[in-house]
């Protein structure tokens, strides 16, 4: 049996997720734009359930830079008519209704800790473990003089999106690198299950680490 016959692999819906955000000095990251794709394999390979994408307000301390526009194309007066984070999370909480799920992004550590800083308004987003495809593809494919999106999109023949560096697009480049590289383990017998794929490449969700008591 390979990783996709493995139940708990046949049972999964993959959300793949991607966050644009602005980066102010001296505070914590502030999202302005969330995609999420649900994936499933039914025996095919990876098909797409539903989606969810949205544009979001960030905070007067952190509003949307040049230097944020030169990275992904938004400007203030995008999101200036947008909703705050808090109910567009919440929004997207309430879409993850068929567990179970897992999440996969590309350096999932980022979209983790956006993640994590609005766990009130999203608790089973924050519960969810997330794949890194970094991770992942630095265990299926040794060797490569880098991991970033751009440079295995490059190398596994996936064309550059339209709009790259905004959060759908991204999100569907990302899931394209992720299909692949479940066909790659399936077939070379890296992780021969679910289980062994999550302990080698996804991040346990702080959300659900036990809390150390405070020391007095």
């Amino acid at each position: 049996m390979g990783l996709t016959q493995d139940p708990a692999y046949q049972a999964t819906t993959f959300v793949v997720i991607d966050f644009e955000a602005t980066t102010p000095k001296g505070y914590r990251p502030e999202p302005i734009e969330v995609a999420a794709l649900a994936i499933r394999d039914f025996g095919t390979g990876l098909t797409e359930i539903s989606r969810f994408a949205e544009l979001m307000r960030p905070p007067p301390h952190a509003p949307v830079t040049s230097r944020d526009t030169g990275e992904n194309g938004l400007r203030p007066a995008d999101v200036a008519s947008a909703r705050t984070a808090g109910p567009v999370l919440a929004d997207l909480d309430a879409w993850l209704a068929t567990p179970p799920y897992l999440l996969v992004a590309h350096n999932a550590h980022v979209e983790a800790g956006l993640i994590y800083d609005y766990r009130e308004q999203c608790p089973k987003l924050a519960a969810i473990p997330a794949i890194d495809t970094v991770k992942f593809a630095r265990a299926a494919l040794p060797g490569l003089i880098s991991y970033g999106l751009d440079h295995l999109m490059v190398h596994l023949s996936i064309p550059r999106p339209p709009d790259r560096h905004r959060a759908m697009p991204d999100v569907r480049a990302t899931a394209e690198v992720f299909g692949y590289l479940i066909s790659h383990a399936d077939e070379t017998g890296l992780f021969p299950d679910l289980h062994k794929l999550t302990a080698a490449v996804a991040l346990v969700p702080r959300a659900t680490r036990p809390q150390q008591d405070a020391l007095f």
